[in-house]
């Protein structure tokens, strides 16, 4: 697989180890991007150490700079191991 872009979320050396500690992030029932996304959406995050997963679990807990002061962001982070 070709790498291109270094925005890519795998680094390509990276790519072959065993990755056993995630974050499952989904949305709250009633959140209205299910309606566009899915009922069953999630998007799965996998760290080599859980260490790393905590450091970006908490990275991603973080309301960043680009919301809006009105923004609510609802999606719902949980730390999971293969």
């Amino acid at each position: 697989m070709s790498y291109c872009h270094q925005h890519n979320l795998v680094d390509p050396a990276l790519a072959g180890t065993e990755r056993p500690y995630g974050i499952r992030v989904t949305l709250p029932a009633g959140d209205t991007m299910r309606k566009i996304l899915g009922e069953s959406w999630e998007k799965l995050h996998w760290y080599p150490s859980e260490g790393e997963r905590d450091s970006a679990y908490e990275h991603m807990a973080m309301r960043h700079g680009y919301y809006r002061d009105s923004d609510t962001p609802t999606q719902v982070l949980e730390k999971i191991v293969r």
